[in-house]
């Protein structure tokens, strides 16, 4: 971006950025100055969601997090914006105007108007829709009149919430309500309103919801009650009817017994095994004599001592089956003694033997007989009864299963009874509660608020200057017009020669320009122009002889700079043609009276008269609808091309414009070089940069351009002359 050019865009329209905001602060100033004054209220509310000291019930230690606070907040504030609250506060402004012989405003036209019965009707709507916090229906032709009267008031929804402000106070646990309006008694009457109606409706809103809440757990406590009783006597049930008292201490004791009995079992196996070796190895020791003598001595004894051991064996096995009872114990006892006597009787009657050594021997033999016929007949008995005690065990445990179903059942059911229970109980005690929400401030009318009417009227124009600024910026950046030569020459590709000022008045004399030394500043400056591109085109013609003069369309100023470089170069003694090659606007033909045309030179073969005295000479055109390569072929055209270089230290082609297709086109077959002619302030569009294009390809002919029609303000000094010579010469490396 330019800023040299932003800067010359802001200069020519200084008038503007001054006027707009004048004029701007002075309709402002009219606008405001009988503005009334503005009175503010405030009314706080505490809510409680953030204040320990209202938090009597919650005796746990939940936080609550900053996000969930802040929706809390969100939802207090916009339901205090609702319509229906809104609507209540405009009910009661409209009913205290109606009603009260001082309005808070001075009552509408409309209002007026009213007859009595009107107004009596319109007091009880407004009544009635207050008591049942309903808005006004305005699809009802009778409420949609009676909402014009609030409007008319400027107490209807709308109107309010203009001027209303509802926010929290930083993050602390209170909301402000602020209105502002041309009373105080106003603005303090409506926020203590909207915040009465507010606590109202939301206690019992919240009462609602919790009586709600309350009945709907009462009832559902009642069907949880009822429904574990129900799970608690399908088990009292099965237990009567299967006679179950309680399975784990019976399958506990039951267990515990069949462990011992089997711990009994394995020692009495042991046991006969024992007996029964010990009862071999005696025998072992005695030799069938010996047996001989001693069985027929004892025969008798013998046949006491098995019959009282069968009779031991019975009563044992009683004793086992009675679960070890004491009478049993008693008996067992009493025959052992006898046995133990029989056994004795046994030892008396021994008679003298050789043998008799051994009557320890036999003794003991004869009590492990016993033993052993004691074990054999207990380890039966404990059989049977593991036996029979297993199948006990077995037929308590699908009673087991099923009343371990019921009992998780009851479980459940007991669990969620209790929840619901303390549910109840919570909200319960909360419904008894009284709601947090309350207010702490009540308004109060004050004093009016410092006066905005200056700040409107500073503001205004500031806002219309930059409003002023930001246009003109964006004038400057959509415009893409060539109004430097820095500009055109980066646009372009090619360089810029020079540039020649816009020229005051219809008509110039360039001949007392050249040849009167005492001339105006400007007719100075446009000479000074014109000899640095006369420089400029000599160092980029070299030896070359002939120039064309084009531009991308008519009206740019290639003939005024086609004549002025005749004059320029004659200054320095070079004999010039000047050709008049544009036939659609032959404007050097119509200036310049000559004798020679060019359809003559190269239809008929007319030979051109010179002036060999004048440095320059003109050969014009008819004017006539031709193209150069009409009126001749090409090589009879560059024969006469070549005659005139011979006589001529510099011939000028004024070409037609790129505009008009080949007619420039064919001249540029017989020009050495050529030389654009550019208006300031115009954009070089798509189709111009096609013409441009095409210089760019004619193998160096195109040599620059010469921006012209340069107002005066835009003219470069002498600092932006010294850079623009600095930029043609990069622009010719």
């Amino acid at each position: 971006m330019d800023l040299a050019k932003l800067l010359k865009l802001l200069y020519k329209h200084r008038f503007t950025l001054v006027l707009i905001p004048v004029i701007t602060v002075v309709i402002t100033y009219f606008l405001v100055r009988n503005l009334p004054d503005i009175f503010m209220a405030q009314a706080q509310i505490a809510t409680g969601i953030v204040d320990d000291t209202q938090n009597v019930l919650n005796s746990d230690d939940h936080v609550a997090q900053e996000s969930q606070i802040n929706q809390e907040f969100s939802n207090l504030i916009e339901m205090m914006k609702l319509n229906r609250m809104i609507d209540q506060v405009g009910y009661k402004l409209i009913l205290h105007d109606l009603t009260s012989p001082t309005p808070f405003r001075e009552l509408s036209n409309m209002i007026k108007g009213l007859n009595p019965e009107a107004k009596k009707h319109a007091i009880e709507v407004f009544k009635n829709k207050y008591q049942k916090r309903e808005g006004l229906s305005l699809w009802n032709n009778d409420q949609r009149g009676i909402n014009e009267l609030l409007r008319s008031m400027k107490y209807d929804e709308g109107s309010i919430k203009m001027q209303l402000t509802v926010y929290r106070a930083n993050n602390s646990d209170f909301i402000n309500a602020e209105y502002t309006s041309e009373s105080a008694e106003l603005s303090a009457f409506v926020v203590n309103t909207l915040c009465k109606e507010f606590i109202e409706y939301y206690t019992s809103l919240v009462k609602e919801n919790q009586r709600k809440a309350v009945n709907f757990l009462e009832a559902l406590l009642r069907e949880k009650y009822q429904a574990m009783n129900q799970k608690i006597a399908l088990l009292r049930d099965y237990k009567i009817k299967y006679k179950v008292l309680n399975l784990y201490e019976q399958s506990k004791s039951l267990y515990i017994v069949i462990l011992d009995f089997e711990t009994k079992r394995q020692q009495t196996a042991k046991d006969i095994i024992a007996y029964n070796g010990a009862v071999q190895s005696m025998d072992a020791k005695f030799s069938p004599k010996e047996r001989k003598y001693l069985e027929s001595t004892l025969t008798r004894v013998n046949q006491d001592i098995l019959v009282t051991k069968q009779k031991l064996s019975a009563l044992q096995i009683q004793y086992i089956k009675s679960n070890f009872k004491d009478d049993y114990k008693q008996s067992v006892d009493s025959l052992n003694k006898i046995l133990t006597q029989q056994i004795n009787q046994l030892t008396d009657k021994y008679v003298y033997n050789p043998l008799s050594a051994k009557q320890d021997i036999v003794q003991q033999k004869l009590q492990l007989e016993v033993q052993l016929d004691l074990a054999r007949n207990s380890l039966k008995s404990y059989e049977q009864e593991i036996k029979t005690l297993n199948v006990i065990y077995d037929k308590l445990v699908p009673h087991e299963a099923v009343v371990q179903s019921y009992e998780r059942d009851i479980d459940v059911a007991s669990r969620e009874y209790l929840e619901i229970l303390n549910k109840y109980n919570q909200t319960h005690m909360e419904s008894n509660y009284s709601v947090k929400l309350r207010q702490i401030q009540e308004a109060m009318p004050g004093l009016p608020l410092p006066s905005k009417k200056m700040l409107l009227v500073i503001l205004s124009g500031i806002v219309s200057f930059v409003f002023c600024m930001v246009v003109l910026f964006v004038l400057f950046f959509l415009d893409d017009s060539i109004t430097l030569s820095k500009e055109l020459a980066n646009k372009t590709g090619l360089p810029v020669l020079g540039q020649v000022k816009l020229i005051s008045g219809s008509k110039l004399d360039l001949n007392n320009i050249w040849k009167n030394s005492n001339v105006s500043k400007e007719s100075q400056e446009l000479k000074e122009q014109l000899r640095s591109i006369r420089f400029e085109i000599d160092r980029e013609l070299g030896d070359a002889k002939v120039l064309g003069i084009t531009s991308l369309k008519s009206g740019e100023g290639k003939t005024f700079l086609a004549v002025s470089l005749a004059y320029a170069y004659s200054m320095i003694n070079k004999k010039v043609l000047l050709i008049d090659g544009n036939f659609g606007t032959p404007s050097i033909s119509q200036t310049v009276k000559s004798g020679n045309f060019i359809e003559d030179i190269l239809r008929s073969g007319t030979e051109p008269q010179f002036d060999n005295e004048n440095l320059i000479n003109v050969i014009g055109n008819k004017g006539e609808d031709y193209s150069l390569l009409e009126l001749g072929k090409e090589a009879l055209i560059q024969q006469k091309v070549d005659e005139f270089k011979s006589r001529f230290d510099l011939i000028i082609i004024e070409t037609s414009s790129l505009d008009s297709l080949s007619k420039a086109k064919e001249w540029f077959i017989f020009t050495d070089k050529i030389l654009g002619v550019i208006e300031i302030n115009q954009s070089l569009r798509e189709s111009k940069r096609v013409y441009i294009n095409y210089l760019k390809s004619l193998n160096n002919q195109a040599i620059g351009w010469v921006l012209n029609k340069i107002p005066q303000e835009l003219l470069p000094k002498k600092k932006e002359r010294n850079r623009f010579n600095k930029i043609l010469k990069i622009w010719k490396k």
